[in-house]
């Protein structure tokens, strides 16, 4: 089955940083009022769409739609822009990058993205020490009283990329996470009949600590959340062996741990058994740092049975972010397939 490479591409491409969702929100309401029974938005900007069930079994869906980025923090008297990050952002990925800076009237400004160094002409060794991440500006190519005309403090910026099909894999900026909210659309499509109430729920400012999942979370009180995200797949030169996490093409992750949370057991053990009664490819995942919404969600209320279903991403957190069409299809089967049957599992310890 070929995916929905229209809205794959409109989710990628469009702008949105954490607390700064409102692009991407458009494109969560639009989608979910055909695939839901209603939606509204929390007062953090998650977008959440409510697919009414039958009993008292309520599972939270969970992909986050901000991607890491920038805020404006200072415009200098030659109009280049100093930059607050947002999220985890390696130096050494965002050296010689183009972005794009969403402006408060709604222009779209491109610049290159370029860190306080001598060309390599001129450098000396002292010179070439890797960059540190206050050493960065953007250069908009425009008089200073120009960018201050048009830019201002808290404006916001991405990287500057397009989606692109590369063989069976797509690459490209934001596919931590769009990729999770385009399965979590694409479930709710492909899903059948079900008995449990689902919360599909866009959400934000995931990047800066999970802010939106605890809040959505703490509102609706699910009694099972789902977070949908990109995993490490390190199945490249330098990695492979006991340090693999994942790898591409190998089918969708059901996470056993991560930096922030421990799966449910009972659930992990719900998710592999359809996976394997259904044919749907699979690994299993042990991801020693990072976290997702799950983590955000499964302390609340005395607790909550949580499990992240994940895509394998290689180069997470660069502008080259690659994922596998199979892995991304299996997610999505996967999750259709849980949805309906939700309701049947028991997740008493």
């Amino acid at each position: 089955m070929a995916l929905n490479e229209a809205l794959l591409k409109r989710l990628i491409e469009t702008p949105g940083v954490p607390g700064r969702e409102e692009q991407q929100r458009e494109i969560a309401r639009e989608e979910l009022a055909a695939l839901t029974d209603e939606v509204h938005t929390d007062p953090l900007g998650s977008v959440i769409g409510t697919k009414r069930g039958n009993g008292d079994v309520r599972v939270m869906v969970a992909g986050h739609t901000d991607e890491i980025g920038f805020l404006v923090k200072y415009i200098d008297d030659k109009g280049f822009l100093r930059l607050q990050t947002l999220g985890g952002h390696f130096p050494m990925n965002m050296v010689s990058q183009r972005v794009l800076v969403t402006t408060a009237s709604g222009e779209t400004l491109r610049g290159a993205l370029q860190p306080q160094r001598k060309p390599p002409h001129v450098a000396t060794e002292e010179d070439n020490k890797p960059p540190k991440v206050d050493e960065f500006f953007v250069d908009l190519g425009m008089p200073a009283e120009v960018v201050k005309e048009k830019v201002r403090i808290g404006d916001y910026a991405v990287m500057d990329r397009t989606l692109e099909k590369v063989g069976g894999r797509y690459i490209g900026k934001a596919m931590d996470d769009r990729i999770g909210v385009f399965v979590m659309l694409e479930a709710l499509r492909a899903m059948g009949d079900h008995e449990a109430t689902v919360f599909a729920v866009a959400t934000s400012q995931e990047e800066v600590g999970l802010r939106g999942a605890e809040a959505s979370g703490s509102a609706l009180k699910p009694t099972v959340v789902v977070a949908l995200d990109v995993t490490l797949a390190i199945d490249v030169p330098g990695g492979g062996n006991e340090n693999e996490i994942t790898a591409l093409g190998k089918g969708a992750a059901l996470k056993i741990m991560d930096g922030y949370s421990i799966s449910h057991p009972k659930l992990v053990e719900h998710f592999r058994s359809i996976a394997e009664r259904e044919g749907i490819p699979h690994q299993m995942e042990i991801l020693p740092f990072g976290g997702t919404d799950a983590g955000g969600v499964q302390r609340l209320h005395g607790g909550i049975p949580a499990i992240t279903l994940s895509i394998p991403c290689r180069y997470v957190h660069t502008p080259n972010e690659m994922v596998d069409a199979s892995d991304v299809q299996a997610a999505i089967d996967l999750l259709a397939r849980y949805l309906e049957e939700a309701h049947t599992g028991d997740y008493a310890l």
